[in-house]
C-alpha cells in the first residue's frame, strides 16, 4: 500500500511532508490490509468473503483505541474504499467522526453495468465462474478485462453471496443469457450509496465531516453517481464537501493533500 506508484509521493511521505512543512499536525494513519482471493474488498459482511465491517469495527478499532492516543476517527478510502469510506460511516456515526470518499462506488447503474459483458464473456469461455477464478489464479499474464472480471465477482460476493450458489456467490445475470436478474440486482442497489443516503440521512447529519471528490474523465462512470450523491445530500441538507477535478481514476493521489488538510482542519 505504500509502493503503489514508485513515481510519486506514497501517502506515508505524503502525510509526512505535510507535517514537517507545518500543514498538518500529528495524525494516525492506520492501513488495513483486505486484499482478498477475489481482488478488492467493499469492506461490507459477506458469508461468500469474510464479514470485513465487523472486522474493521469490532477489532481493528478496538486494538488501535487500546494501544494509541486516538480520540476521533476519520474513515478515508479511495474507489472500493472511498465506497467503504462512506458506507461505514452512515453504518456507524457513534465510531466515525468523519468520512473521506475518493472516487467511490456509486451510481451502479453506470459503473458496475457496463462491466457485466467482460465478465460474461470470461466465464462462458472457462465454463463456469469458478473454472474462470482458478485460471486466473494460475496465471502471471492479467489483461485489463481479467480484472474487471475479478471486481464484478468480488461484488457479487460482498452485495448478493448465496451459500446455495457455487463459490456461495450468486451473479446478478443470468450465465448463460446475460439476462439481468431483478431480484439479484436489486441486492446491489441496496449498497449504492445513491440508494441508501435517504435511508441513512440522520445517521451521515451526524457525522462532521464528509469530503469526496471525484475526477469528472472517471474511466468507470463514477462520475454520474457521485454527481448524484452529492445532489441529493444537498437537497437533505447534509453538509458535506464536494469537488470535481479534470482527471480520471488512476493517478490522483495529489487529491490527498487537500483531503488530509481538510481532516486535520476540521478536527485539529
Amino acid at each position: 500500500m505504500l509502493n503503489v506508484d514508485p513515481f510519486n509521493e506514497s501517502i506515508h511521505d505524503r502525510m509526512n511532508r505535510l507535517i514537517s512543512r507545518g500543514k498538518i499536525g500529528d495524525m494516525i494513519l492506520v492501513h488495513i490490509d483486505c486484499f482478498t482471493k477475489l481482488g478488492g474488498n467493499q469492506y461490507v459482511n459477506s458469508s461468500a468473503i469474510g464479514n470485513y465491517e465487523d472486522y474493521l469495527i469490532k477489532e481493528i478499532i478496538p486494538f488501535i483505541d487500546n494501544n494509541y492516543n486516538s480520540r476521533q476517527h476519520v474513515i478515508f478510502g479511495k474507489s472500493s474504499g472511498g465506497f467503504g469510506s462512506i458506507t461505514l460511516g452512515a453504518h456507524h456515526p457513534e465510531i466515525f467522526n468523519g468520512v473521506v470518499d475518493h472516487s467511490g462506488d456509486s451510481g451502479f447503474e453506470y459503473s458496475c453495468i457496463p462491466e457485466f459483458p467482460k465478465a460474461l464473456a470470461a466465464f462462458r469461455e472457462a465454463g463456469s465462474a469458478k473454472n474462470w477464478l482458478k485460471k486466473f489464479w494460475k496465471s502471471d499474464r492479467h489483461t485489463a478485462d481479467d480484472i474487471a472480471t475479478l471486481n464484478v465477482m468480488c461484488m457479487a460476493a460482498s452485495y448478493s453471496p448465496n451459500q446455495s450458489e457455487e463459490m456461495g456467490i450468486e451473479f446478478p445475470f443470468n450465465l448463460k443469457t446475460g439476462e439481468i436478474s431483478n431480484n439479484v440486482w436489486n441486492k446491489w442497489l441496496n449498497f449504492d450509496p445513491v440508494k441508501t443516503v435517504e435511508r441513512y440521512k440522520t445517521n451521515l447529519k451526524k457525522l462532521k465531516l464528509i469530503y469526496f471528490d471525484c475526477g469528472t474523465r472517471d474511466e468507470f462512470n463514477l462520475i454520474w453517481g457521485v454527481r448524484m450523491l452529492h445532489s441529493k445530500l444537498e437537497n437533505l441538507r447534509i453538509r458535506h464537501f464536494y469537488e470535481e477535478f479534470d482527471g480520471g481514476h488512476m493517478n490522483t493521489g495529489y487529491r490527498y493533500d487537500i483531503s488530509l488538510l481538510k481532516i486535520y482542519n476540521t478536527f485539529s
